[in-house]
């Protein structure tokens, strides 16, 4: 058995990754291929996978770690390791294995010795604040425990502990500055094992001295017509084009995209070598395509440089060539959740396998990751929780899977479409009346109320309204008529709790209004509505509506509504079923008044009528109870002097 070590291969020349998952622990048996951590630039995450089979001893990283090409992640104690690492044949540079090589940041100790723990490697950053410190003098830490968190203004990195032991003394604290080598403070380890710093680049210096001696010996071409071909893909072969970023006419600049590739691990996007115009293309979507394979023809500007040959070319076979992972190269792996790829859910491509495995609508789930990255555990848990809710009778086994879908109808060839993309208030709208329509039995009551009193004494009001600079509308009477058959009919003032078990009765009575807003349909919340005058309901009535039409409310300012007013009546209409805005059980839609004959006693009068329908959840109202709240509202919008009652 010998130990190897696994370095982060040739991830395009970024510099300073950072580390957003650790995929394995010390002591885990791991697989040839198996993802170890996920890097994540500004454009992309990639998983490193392992480049040889055995068990973990040591994690030299830990999440918020930064990391570059040739960084150490992990020592394996593998059994082939002894017989893989040939003997150098000539002097060159990178002959010597990677475990023999200096590491200027270990330091030997025997057991129970003290140690000094310094901030390792990162980035060249200097003067770094330390914004969190993680642990007091005393504490007992494990390798890879998070000691202090640092942030700089592109990103925060944890500085993990780097071996097991218990804290002497710290020399920082939060507020002050530290760079690379500065001393965070004493350990006295538990075992004799090497205090080593986190990140080790002792490797990396290496073997990037070739290529960077190299480096002028390349020389340019004039500029011209230059072949776009696929670079090193990893060895992949018929991998597929996903989406075809340009089109022929198009000007791109070196580092552009061009096509995006998918495997089955990873999505990656491949850029222009050069900066020009895209003269033709020999590649759509659905291609496939390997490494060399021409995808197009570029007029390329200025003086060019050809693509530079493979790095691993220059080095003699070492255990650090081995790091080099074939499933990762110097293309960025694009999470699908970039633009593009018609959703927004932030997961990386081994999370996104498992989610297709188990059949998962990850726009479901909920990340408990770096900036609600998801990850397999959260996949995992909401797998358990439904098979939990299934089995304890809270969800039907069938439960939305019977509901066929709408097939695809390509309106296309009926004549001519336009494809207009759907605003965030529309898509949540959409989204969470679906919802209200398939989770609540609704029953709809229609009446009339006879308005007619309350428009003369509305009329009658204007001068003082324009005196006040207030509109007098018929919302406010609504509004205030609606609290009082709250506080009436309290039946209609509940909540369904979410265990099922449980109704929660409100003893406030605060009531949302639909506002029409050029963005789609807004729902403002007033609050304490039986409390407030006419004058105070008409002038925030008012407020409320400009807001939502500006686009200023906050999501405050929506939430927290017992009841719902939806009123059409400015557009005509003798009547439509709204749709309860759970979790309320209630909303009254109001249509268009007009004069009506009606019967009084003697003879037909015509009076001014206004179509009220009431819908409700008919799992916490029943009819008796929406037909007492009904008959209350209708009889004090007919006779408002009864709202003094």
């Amino acid at each position: 058995m010998a130990i190897e070590t696994i370095a982060v291969p040739d991830i395009g020349g970024s510099e300073d990754v950072e580390v957003i998952e650790v995929c394995v622990a010390v002591g885990d048996t791991i697989e040839l291929e198996q993802s170890l951590v996920v890097l994540e630039t500004d454009k992309a995450s990639m998983e490193v996978p392992a480049s040889v089979a055995g068990k973990i001893t040591k994690l030299m990283v830990s999440e918020g770690d930064k990391v570059s090409e040739g960084s150490v992640l992990v020592e394996v104690e593998s059994a082939a390791a002894a017989t893989q690492a040939p003997a150098p044949k000539s002097p060159e540079p990178t002959a010597e294995p990677v475990q023999a090589a200096p590491k200027p940041n270990a330091q030997t100790a025997s057991a129970g010795a003290e140690k000094t723990i310094e901030v390792p490697d990162i980035g060249g950053a200097e003067d770094v604040d330390v914004i969190e410190v993680c642990v007091t003098v005393g504490d007992e830490v494990s390798e890879g425990d998070s000691l202090i968190v640092l942030e700089t203004d592109k990103a925060s990195m944890e500085v993990p502990a780097p071996a097991s032991g218990k804290i002497v003394s710290l020399a920082i604290k939060e507020g002050g500055k530290v760079s690379q080598g500065s001393v965070i403070g004493v350990m006295l380890t538990n075992d004799g094992e090497a205090v080593e710093a986190p990140v080790v680049s002792a490797a990396a210096s290496e073997e990037a001295a070739p290529a960077e001696t190299s480096a002028p010996a390349q020389q340019t071409a004039p500029a011209g017509d230059q072949n776009l071909v696929v670079p090193d893909i990893g060895g992949a072969e018929g991998v597929d084009v996903i989406e075809v970023c340009v089109s022929a006419g198009d000007s791109v600049s070196e580092g552009d995209s061009l096509i995006v590739l998918e495997t089955d691990k990873a999505s990656m996007e491949i850029p222009s070598a050069f900066t020009g115009t895209i003269k033709s293309l020999s590649v759509k979507d659905g291609d496939k395509v390997s490494a060399g394979d021409v995808i197009g023809v570029i007029a390329a500007e200025g003086d060019v440089a050809p693509t530079p040959a493979p790095v691993a070319a220059a080095s003699a076979p070492s255990t650090s060539e081995r790091a080099v992972s074939p499933g990762v190269q110097n293309q960025d792996v694009e999470t699908a959740a970039t633009k593009g790829f018609g959703d927004s859910v932030y997961a990386g491509p081994a999370v996104r396998k498992l989610a297709r495995q188990l059949g998962v609508d990850m726009a479901k789930i909920k990340g408990s990751g770096p900036r609600n990255r998801l990850t397999k555990d959260d996949v995992r848990s909401y797998v358990k929780t439904i098979i939990n809710d299934v089995q304890t009778g809270k969800m039907s086994a069938g439960a939305g899977s019977g509901i066929p879908q709408v097939p695809a109808v390509d309106f296309a060839k009926f004549g001519p479409v336009e494809m207009v993309k759907m605003s965030k208030i529309k898509k949540i709208t959409a989204v969470n009346m679906q919802r209200s329509w398939l989770n609540v039995p609704h029953v709809t009551q229609w009446d009339d109320a006879d308005i007619t009193d309350l428009e003369a004494f509305r009329k009658s009001m204007k001068a003082e309204g324009e005196k006040r600079g207030i509109k007098l509308t018929p919302v406010p009477f609504l509004l205030k008529a609606c609290a009082a058959a709250l506080r009436a009919e309290p039946s209609f003032n509940v909540s369904m709790h979410h265990d099922g078990e449980h109704i929660v009765q409100k003893d406030y009575v605060h009531i949302g209004m639909a506002v029409d807003t050029p963005n789609g349909l807004m729902v403002p919340v007033i609050r304490d509505v039986d409390k407030k005058g006419l004058w105070e309901l008409a002038e925030e009535a008012t407020a409320m509506a400009k807001k939502a039409r500006d686009g200023k409310l906050m999501p405050a300012d929506m939430q927290g509504g017992c009841f719902t007013i939806s009123s059409l009546g400015a557009m005509g209409g003798n009547g439509f079923t709204p749709i309860v805005n759970t979790p309320e059980v209630g909303i009254l839609g109001v249509s268009r008044a007009q004069m009506k004959p009606v019967w009084n006693g003697s003879e037909f009068v015509p009076r001014n009528m206004l179509p009220l329908a009431l819908s409700y959840d008919h799992r916490a109202i029943n009819g008796a109870d929406a037909g007492r709240f009904f008959t209350f509202l209708t009889g004090v919008i007919g006779d408002i002097r009864k709202l003094l009652l």
